[in-house]
């Protein structure tokens, strides 16, 4: 029985964090796990790269210099783009995490987390 119907046609995860071996980390975590994976370090980047109608799943940070995550969350929903976003951080409040969540992200996690979990949410995300 395929599932081709019900699965994204890339597995692309894109990674933005202002952080070279955090962000270095995950984009090796993702591709050892199979994932395909693009990395850049900041949300300018990632919206200059041509690439967002490839990505099927974003990881990012909430502050970076230039564009926070939220912001590039608000400018995706605004643009009618449906790429669902993990957000990470170090300095995440309630009302942050609230905000995301409210605004569609599918989850929100604190550094350091675990890598297992991140890539569960990965999966899940791109299962959606």
């Amino acid at each position: 029985m395929s599932r081709m119907s019900s699965v994204r046609k890339t597995n692309l995860v894109a990674v933005v964090d202002d952080d070279d071996l955090l962000r270095d980390a995950i984009r090796r975590l993702l591709k050892a796990s199979g994932l395909g994976a693009v990395s850049f370090e900041s949300a300018e980047g990632l919206l200059n790269s041509g690439q967002l109608r490839e990505i099927a799943c974003l990881i990012a940070d909430i502050r970076m210099p230039g564009m926070s995550g939220l912001e590039l969350q608000a400018k995706l929903k605004a643009e009618g783009c449906p790429i669902p976003i993990i957000f990470i951080t170090a300095h995440g409040d309630a009302n942050m995490r609230i905000q995301a969540m409210r605004d569609g992200a599918v989850e929100f996690l604190t550094k350091p987390f675990d890598n297992a979990v991140l890539l569960e949410v990965v999966h899940a995300a791109l299962e959606d």
